[in-house]
Formats: C-alpha cells, sequence, structure tokens
C-alpha cells in the first residue's frame, strides 16, 4: 500500500512538473529566463500579467476565446441530443453507415476545412464573428458529441420512454423532465469534450478571425520582436489559458468520473 502511494505521488509530481516550470516563468523576466537555470523567481515581478490585463488586446482574446467556445459548447451539445436519441431508439435504413460518417467528419484534420471556411464566411459574412468560429469547430464536435450521448442513451432502458408515455408525457415533457436528468453524466461529459476541444483548437480560430474576434491563442504568437519572444508574457497568458479547463473539470468532475466508468468514453 504504502508503495502505491509513492508511486502515484511520484505520478502525480512528474505531471504537475510543466504546469509549476509555467506558473514559475511567469513571475520571471524574459531576461532571467534566458539568463540561466532556477527553480524559483529571483526577481519576482508581476508586470507579465498586469500587461495581460491592462492591455485590451490581451484581455479581449480571452473573452473572445471564452465566449465563442461556450456558445460552440452548447450548439454542439444541443445539436447533438435529439440525433443521439434518434440514433439510440430508432432502427432506419441507413443509420449505421450515417453514423459512422458522422465519425469521419471528426477524424478530418481541421487544416482540410480552413480555406473552405474562410471563403464561405467572407461571402456571407460571418468572417471574424464569434459565432463562425462556434459553427466551424460545431463540424468537429457535434459528431464527437453524438458518438458519446448515444452510448449513454442506449445504456437507458426503452421501457423509460414506453411507460412515460402511457402515464401522458408528451416527448418534449419526457425528454426534459425525465431523460435528461437520467443521462446527466453523458451531457457532462460530452461538453467537457466540446469545451476542451475549442478551448486548444488553433488553425480554424486564427484562420476565421482578424480583430474583433481574435483568440488568446493567436494573440500569444504575436509576442515576437526583433529581440526574440517575451518568454514571461507568454508564461503568464499560458498560466491563464489553464484556469478555464480547470474550472470546467472542478464542476464536471464526478459525471467525467461515471462517464469513463459508464458510458462510452
Amino acid at each position: 500500500m504504502k508503495k502505491r502511494y509513492i508511486i502515484t505521488t511520484a505520478y502525480i509530481f512528474f505531471l504537475m512538473l510543466p504546469i509549476y516550470w509555467l506558473v514559475s516563468m511567469s513571475f520571471k523576466t524574459t531576461g532571467e529566463i534566458l539568463g540561466g537555470f532556477s527553480l524559483f523567481p529571483q526577481e519576482f515581478t508581476l508586470e507579465n500579467y498586469r500587461t495581460i490585463f491592462t492591455d485590451p488586446t490581451w484581455y479581449w482574446g480571452y473573452f473572445n476565446s471564452i465566449f465563442y467556445v461556450t456558445l460552440n459548447t452548447v450548439i454542439s451539445v444541443s445539436v447533438a441530443l435529439p440525433a443521439a436519441y434518434a440514433f439510440s431508439r430508432y432502427r432506419f435504413l441507413g443509420d449505421k453507415q450515417l453514423f459512422f460518417w458522422l465519425l469521419t467528419n471528426r477524424m478530418a484534420p481541421a487544416a482540410v476545412f480552413a480555406l473552405p471556411f474562410f471563403q464561405l464566411y467572407s461571402a456571407v459574412g460571418l468572417f471574424d464573428t464569434h459565432l463562425g468560429v462556434a459553427l466551424a469547430h460545431a463540424l468537429f464536435n457535434v459528431p464527437l458529441a453524438v458518438w458519446i450521448l448515444e452510448g449513454f442513451m442506449s445504456g437507458v432502458p426503452k421501457e423509460l420512454d414506453e411507460t412515460a408515455y402511457v402515464d401522458g408525457y408528451s416527448f418534449p415533457r419526457f425528454f426534459t423532465t425525465i431523460f435528461l436528468p437520467t443521462i446527466k453524466s453523458g451531457v457532462g461529459v460530452t461538453a467537457f469534450f466540446c469545451f476542451m476541444f475549442s478551448w486548444v483548437e488553433l488553425l480554424l480560430a486564427k484562420t476565421l478571425t482578424a480583430v474583433d474576434a481574435k483568440p488568446i491563442a493567436a494573440i500569444m504568437t504575436k509576442t515576437a520582436s526583433s529581440a526574440g519572444y517575451e518568454l514571461g508574457l507568454l508564461a503568464a497568458a499560458g498560466t491563464l489559458t489553464i484556469i478555464p479547463g480547470a474550472i470546467v473539470i472542478y464542476f464536471v468532475r464526478n459525471n467525467i468520473a461515471k462517464g469513463f466508468a459508464m458510458g462510452r468514453v
């Protein structure tokens, strides 16, 4: 038992070391980072964070990222719920082929769709908008969401639906008051994966935005100058990008655990 605790502690320490290193660098100047190796900041500074919270380019980048990621998560889960229910409850001609086709969209690299999306969005006025990025990410997140939710819904007996209809429930009432609470773990897992994919995706977000909806990841690439990269500022921005994901994990941690145990994850 003691050996197991030692191994677990060492593993957690190994995983947390890069995060500690990033946080430590965020309190250093670029000169100190390039000057040598140190476990702790020798010249502790908050200037990197001050730049982020006072420069509109930086803090609007965070707002843009959070906004379109949240919008994408809502759209993806909302679209995937009825589709997953149909796949789990009904059998129709070509259902398995259609289900596989959805997954092939998730398998395709984002680079394949970058230029078509750019041309389409420029024509219809969605370029450099939060909705445009959210819809582009939905192309990848909806198939994933349908796949995960279908696994959870297939685990719910069909007798639950039939009993609700016998009791006089309409489909919308049954779906929102009985069925959704039954698969809330699956919804939490799905929302988590949709959020995280959209949060870390860079290519589409950078290609489909210019100024108004520019994400923080794209802004981080602009810290290069003739003197090199502002490493302390990059580290501070990287540290702050971890926070939204950590918050999401905190609120859905129980659902994620159940999802890995029960659903198709």
